[in-house]
């Protein structure tokens, strides 16, 4: 016991004796000297097939600590990064090029004399380098750690488990499939809003498509809220809206995926406007444990009946279904960008929306009532599916729940303190629930006797009716203008307003079938209203022969299609009695 007592003060005395030493030793050497004493260490590691942690958080601070300005720095640097994302690194013959290499992709670093960065060049399998400007321009400023960062995305785009082969098989799948999506998109259409931009987004067969560059997948913008065209007409945004990824991952079951292009050139349409496919044969597909995905930035909140109905056009090819589903107010509430993450939803939730001209709405979602299972819902990260074909009828669903997603969440505000402060308000509503797409919001006349009631139903991104429900009061041209009013802002507060403004100048409650002067009476009213409110104002409609054409060769001139899903296409000619709702037939 007393070896072992006297021996513990002299270990720790020869230790602290010995880190003395070393510190004297390498004093005076230059940081450079001590990163290739690392860099040795480090070497010495490979035989046991893993690198010491402590060692490389080591040359991690070292690396971070000095200067890139030599040749042989910028290339340590570029090294310990490709090692921190699991790529491969080498240089090249003239040692004038720094390789940073995956399965399914590689990045040329062409450096000068100093450590300077000629140019950056990202190379997919099969594929010549093409420039990045955005990755040079990292490297140039020695943002290292944001290069690092998009490594690491371009890697996460293709996460795909198996051997080279299998991951060069399934990349060129995806890039077959990239080519059919880009002739959809091309094919003649009806022009349906005045902004082309916004048009080719909500009204496009696959939105407004971007190809991939500079190392990212292809991208299709899918839904622009009004609220979002506003933000990009003022920032200049390219854009703003929802946007997926068309990207492919693993999958637990094979799939047949295409390995050429499904549709021919020109494109042969069928009486609805969409392409004719070739069928999925053993000559054109493959059969492979992957199936191509839908990456939505953001995740999108969605109802399960809607995640259902994906997996009936996708076949049965759906993703693994959601482990904890919550009250679809609920759920858009915790991914508000915007809102207090405090905000609990205990017994439901109550908002104060703020207005133009100093006027307050309070809007109550009641907990109990929004529980019923039709209306729960889950965040979905990824849609997969297999075919072409899926995209359009997929991106209507999505652009569906995002307008429900829409008008729900204009009822939230960040203004807790209003509330909290018992705000006398302007309208006070309750929002309900009703049946699939459809939801109510019951608020209090000014007499502050009656009750009235505003339905509204979500039919699609494209088709939504309102209908005002008040004691002895039925009037179908305030429906309609209503309805409009809501398409147009896509805000229920907004409506509400306009609601408010119509029954402040109504003297007296027509009668279910009114006489023809009062009915012109009512028109009249509309037209001033809409033209009083910009938010409530109407645009022209398209002339019925504009038509939207790509500059592309492979566009077929011949038919103009009318908005349709694409639940019509010959290859998936089963849906129509697959038991889809009739807005997607």
């Amino acid at each position: 016991m007393e070896a072992k007592s006297e021996g513990g003060p002299v270990s720790m005395k020869k230790t602290k004796t010995l880190m003395s030493d070393l510190k004297s030793k390498y004093a005076d050497k230059s940081w450079n000297e001590t990163f290739q004493l690392v860099r040795r260490c480090m070497e010495k590691t490979k035989g046991e097939g893993r690198v010491c942690e402590p060692i490389a958080q080591c040359l991690q601070k070292i690396n971070e600590a000095l200067n890139v300005c030599s040749l042989t720095a910028m290339v340590s640097r570029l090294e310990m990064i490709a090692k921190q994302r699991g790529l491969g690194s080498h240089m090249s013959p003239t040692e004038t090029v720094c390789y940073l290499t995956a399965d399914l992709f590689y990045i040329e670093v062409v450096l000068l004399r100093g450590g300077r960065v000629e140019d950056v060049r990202v190379a997919h399998h099969g594929e010549a380098p093409v420039s990045s400007p955005s990755l040079l321009q990292l490297l140039r400023m020695k943002k290292f750690q944001e290069f690092s960062l998009k490594l690491d995305d371009l890697a996460s785009f293709y996460i795909i488990s198996g051997d080279s082969d299998v991951k060069i098989k399934i990349y060129s799948c995806l890039r077959h499939l990239e080519t059919d999506l880009f002739k959809i998109s091309h094919l003649p259409r009806s022009l349906r809003e005045s902004d082309l931009h916004v048009d080719l987004i909500m009204n496009g067969r696959i939105g407004n498509v971007q190809p991939g560059k500079e190392g990212t997948p292809m991208t299709v913008e899918y839904y622009i809220s009004p609220s979002d065209v506003l933000s990009r007409s003022s920032t200049g945004e390219v854009s703003v809206g929802q946007v997926a990824l068309v990207t492919a991952g693993s999958s637990g079951a094979s799939h047949r995926l295409q390995r050429e292009s499904l549709i021919s050139s020109p494109p042969q349409v069928d009486s609805f406007g969409f392409p004719v496919f070739q069928p999925l044969t053993e000559s054109c597909s493959e059969s492979l444990p992957a199936t191509f995905l839908l990456k939505l930035q953001p995740p999108l909140p969605m109802l399960i009946p809607f995640i259902d109905k994906m997996g009936k056009i996708t076949d049965g090819v759906i993703a693994e279904k959601p482990q904890q589903v919550e009250p679809l107010p609920h759920l858009l509430m915790k991914t508000s960008a915007t809102l207090n993450a405090k905000i609990s939803w205990t017994h439901g939730a109550q908002f104060t929306v703020p207005l133009p001209d100093s006027e307050y709405h309070s809007y109550v979602f009641p907990g109990a009532v929004w529980g019923r299972e039709s209306w729960k819902g889950a965040l979905v990260h990824t849609v997969p599916f297999t075919h072409p074909g899926h995209v359009p009828a997929l991106l209507d669903l999505l652009r569906h729940q995002s307008a429900i997603n829409v008008l729900l969440a204009s009822c939230f505000s960040d203004h807790s303190q209003l509330t909290d402060a018992g705000l006398l308000c302007d309208l006070r509503c309750e929002v309900l629930p009703e049946s699939d797409h459809c939801l109510s919001v019951t608020f209090s006349l000014d007499d502050h006797i009656h009750l009235a009631v505003l339905q509204v139903t979500v039919v699609d991104s494209h088709q939504m009716s309102c209908r005002l429900l008040m004691p002895d009061f039925v009037d179908h041209k305030l429906d309609d203008y209503i309805s409009r009013v809501l398409m147009r802002c896509m805000s229920i507060p907004i409506t509400m307003r306009a609601i408010r403004r119509k029954l402040a100048g109504r003297t007296t409650r027509p009668e279910p079938a009114a006489d023809p002067e009062s009915s012109a009476a009512m028109e009249s009213d509309v037209i001033s209203g809409v033209s009083h409110d910009p938010a409530e104002d109407e645009s022209e409609a398209s002339p019925a022969g504009s038509c939207v054409m790509s500059v592309s060769d492979h566009v077929n001139t011949d038919a103009v299609a009318d908005h349709s899903p694409c639940a019509s296409l010959g290859v998936y000619s089963h849906w129509v009695t697959s038991g889809l709702p009739a807005e997607l037939l």
